[in-house]
């Protein structure tokens, strides 16, 4: 870890979604332990649902949400609110380009890190003579994969208008890869290209967010996706910095949970979690609760829904002793860290593959949405897990899927090769020294580098 007389006062702003806020405050938290100064941005409600921190360098900033009819009350992230209301979050969101204008004014930060959502905020940045860093919290693959440049994707001139046109990699990468989405991963893809009400799309803002930065910071590093970076870099002309993969630290906290897991031998436990932001489908808990029953694999559920769900008649008590359903929140990593887990059935979210190959896991993928499917294929190239199996059109997936893939990796000899090679990345998701380096050298560019 490197500090400098250069003290810098970064100020972050996450778009609202824990998604995004939790590897923003990852990355603050190694800013401020160099010491620099931090101003971190969000809603009273999110930063009251942070964990606390006793950093002098750090401090929270409480900017009130606008007000939205069709948003409760309550509403300030993503996860308070089903799919179909985020589009008012983001309306609300824009409120609160006048208060945030007023903080950087008098606050005077030497730069700004901010998220997609912000399309307004690179002017305002500029004119203040802040400099801007776009800190986009999915791998670089889902980047380039999503436009040509950034005028492409305001403008809409990839004309890729049709699911069809995503299942196959984009004529810009130059490269062989077999990254892309599948059908049915595609039509929701989709849906961010299309304008919302709150008057621009996902793919507008995340454009506009490009072409007004200074610097494009990635959650990646060189040892992984060399050519991805670099098709990055050249695909927006822009300056990429990439911040390491920002594991996080693991909770030494002992609870009901950690105890269940001492009680389970070494390597026999699957854990099973799909993110903050997911609410599945009642045939999809369905199927997915009776392809754990039957794999025969001991197992612990993270089930978390905001909305209501029933698990199969009589499926708790005929897993009793063998598998746990776990309804509210769990220490992820310090789950995955046990050495009673031997595998990771996962969405595919970026932040869970940083966590599950740290440990070294072997991933079982049931991707889901925006980033997850090509997340997906990507460490499918990579023989370090297996996809549950899925209609191609509907995105529906078995039981029988399910336990026959968890069967196939944790207790038959194909999946060995998947899982040495998990053990084998480990190396590179599980050097935190590796990743200090690229703070390290982001923090050294950013004291370099002078806005116009």
């Amino acid at each position: 870890m490197t500090t400098s007389s250069h003290r810098l006062h970064i100020a972050m702003f996450p778009w609202l979604a824990f998604g995004h806020i939790i590897p923003y405050l990852e990355l603050a938290k190694l800013i401020a332990q160099r010491g620099h100064k931090i101003t971190f941005i969000s809603t009273p409600r999110n930063v009251d649902r942070l964990p606390k921190l006793a950093d002098p360098n750090i401090n929270f900033v409480k900017l009130t949400l606008p007000h939205q009819d069709n948003l409760p009350e309550y509403a300030e992230a993503t996860s308070d609110i089903p799919y179909d209301k985020v589009q008012y979050l983001k309306k609300a969101f824009d409120g609160l380009q006048d208060p945030l204008s007023h903080l950087l004014q008098i606050s005077s930060p030497d730069g700004i890190i901010y998220d997609f959502a912000p399309h307004w905020l690179p002017p305002i940045a500029a004119k203040l003579r802040i400099s801007r860093v776009l800190f986009f919290i999915f791998p670089s693959w889902a980047i380039c994969f999503l436009g040509s440049s950034s005028s492409a994707m305001i403008n809409g001139d990839d004309q890729r208008n049709k699911p069809e046109h995503f299942t196959v990699p984009p004529n810009w990468v130059p490269f062989p890869t077999n990254i892309a989405f599948r059908f049915h991963e595609a039509k929701k893809i989709l849906d961010n290209a299309e304008v919302n009400v709150s008057g621009l799309s996902d793919f507008v803002r995340l454009g506009l967010a490009i072409l007004g930065c200074d610097v494009f910071a990635t959650r990646g590093c060189f040892e992984l996706e060399t050519d991805w970076l670099k098709l990055l870099g050249e695909l927006h002309q822009k300056p990429v910095t990439p911040l390491g993969l920002l594991p996080p630290q693991v909770s030494q906290d002992d609870n009901t949970i950690i105890e269940w897991l001492s009680e389970q031998n070494r390597g026999s436990v699957l854990y099973v979690a799909l993110g903050t932001e997911l609410t599945l489908s009642q045939e999809e808990i369905t199927e997915l609760a009776l392809g754990l029953e039957l794999s025969g694999l001991p197992f612990f559920w993270v089930l978390r829904t905001t909305y209501g769900f029933e698990l199969p008649d009589g499926f708790e008590e005929r897993i009793k002793g063998r598998g746990l359903v776990w309804t509210s929140w769990a220490p992820q990593f310090r789950i995955l860290s046990h050495d009673s887990v031997g595998g990771f059935l996962t969405h595919c979210g970026w932040s869970s593959i940083i966590e599950g190959l740290h440990f070294g896991h072997a991933l079982f993928m049931l991707p889901f949405q925006i980033d997850q499917g090509l997340n997906a294929k990507f460490f499918r190239e990579k023989m370090v897990g297996k996809e549950i199996p899925r209609d191609e059109q509907n995105g529906s997936f078995t039981r029988n899927s399910v336990a026959e893939t968890l069967r196939l990796v944790i207790l038959e000899d194909q999946g060995r090769v998947l899982r040495e090679n998990a053990r084998e990345i480990k190396k590179i998701f599980g050097d935190r020294e590796l990743h200090d380096r690229y703070v390290d050298l982001f923090l050294l560019y950013l004291q370099n580098y002078k806005t116009g």
